[in-house]
């Protein structure tokens, strides 16, 4: 009888032992989502203010038209990564995507930003420096809600990778999600240095 006792009483705490795992893990996800939810919010800002340079840089630079087709485009790509990856931020091939398309569009932000620099009165147009300052103040705060939401997926891919939560995620099909990678992509060309 007391050896009976013992196997019900050790099976129920690898069953709690399991259910503790298992919330552990969708709390874990759920703050992944969350962090998620705070760069859409600023991608999204970002996003909204882009159209509006555009069409105040316009006027200056009318004849660097596929500058600004170049910098619309990769925003609507951006935009589109972006709801994808709202879908399911968990989703490891929509947060490559959406990264990748963040990448092109700070590509072409550059661009155009380069290209303003040779114009005089539109670099000092105070809509302008406006919109370089919200655009600026925006990228540091996408910047901070990409580091919360990068830390919530390391820990969350911990938590499916260890061991023994590693047999709860597996069991239940908790998948290791994606970190948010924006990189310019200056960053992975070799610098030329000559003497």
């Amino acid at each position: 009888m007391t050896t009976l006792l013992v196997i019900l009483g050790i099976a129920a705490a690898v069953i709690l032992y399991g259910i503790v795992l298992y919330n552990n893990l969708v709390s874990l996800r759920n703050r992944v989502k969350n962090g998620f939810s705070q760069i859409d919010v600023q991608l999204t800002r970002r996003h909204d203010l882009i159209p509006n340079l555009v069409e105040a840089v316009k006027g200056y630079m009318s004849h660097e038209r596929g500058t600004l087709e170049d910098v619309v485009r990769a925003r609507n790509a951006a935009v589109t990564g972006l709801q994808n990856a709202a879908a399911d931020p968990s989703n490891p091939e929509a947060i490559k995507q959406l990264g990748a398309a963040e990448g092109a569009l700070n590509g072409a932000l550059g661009r155009l930003f380069a290209l303003a620099e040779a114009y005089p009165d539109l670099k000092a147009s105070q809509n302008m420096m406006q919109f370089q300052e919200e655009l600026a103040s925006t990228e540091n705060k996408v910047a901070f809600a990409r580091q919360a939401f990068n830390d919530a997926v390391m820990n969350y891919n911990t938590g499916c990778e260890s061991f023994p939560g590693s047999i709860v995620a597996n069991n239940f099909n908790f998948r290791p999600a994606e970190f948010l990678e924006i990189e310019a992509p200056e960053k992975r060309e070799v610098p030329e240095v000559s003497f």
